[in-house]
């Protein structure tokens, strides 16, 4: 949760892709499941480890030791926190990144990701870096009217992205 000093702190690479880091990812992908996230980072769990984990249109996907090497235009949207229940802020991301990571087994991949899935990439790569959405939000929403209606915006940005 928020102020705990693990959240703040850089998380070191995974060097060993063992048993203990399969049931790390699968405890990462129970706890975000369990409270209705859409992504995690090692270091929520109290585990100082560049892994995270996140889900988009239905399919689970594994980052360890994840690096954005690119990143092209800009978009802002709400983003709340597993960390930080009950707040929610604008942030400013890329609209398009490119991401090197490795799977549980230790392959090396890429891959590219435009809207949603780079903002959750993008908001959990921060996590493993020690930064908090709350520190670089350009404005905190705690109307619950504003909220909802920021939200439904976003929703239906995304159902339009997947129609195209």
């Amino acid at each position: 949760m928020f102020g705990e000093a693990g959240l703040r702190k850089k998380c070191r690479d995974v060097e060993v892709f063992d048993d203990k880091l399969w049931v790390l990812i699968d405890d990462m992908r129970e706890t975000m499941d369990r409270f209705g996230g859409v992504g995690l980072a090692a270091p929520q769990l109290g585990i100082l480890r560049r892994v995270i984990v996140i889900e988009d249109d239905d399919l689970l996907h594994e980052f360890v030791n994840p690096v954005i090497t690119f990143m092209k235009g800009k978009q802002r949207e709400i983003e709340g926190c597993l960390s930080s229940p009950g707040e929610w802020g604008y942030v400013n991301r890329p609209a398009k990144i490119k991401i090197k990571a490795h799977n549980r087994y230790g392959k090396e991949f890429e891959t590219e990701a435009d809207g949603v899935f780079a903002i959750a990439i993008c908001h959990e790569v921060d996590h493993l870096n020690g930064i908090i959405f709350t520190d670089i939000a350009d404005e905190m929403v705690d109307d619950e009217e504003e909220l909802e209606k920021a939200k439904r915006a976003r929703n239906r940005r995304r159902k339009k992205k997947r129609k195209v």
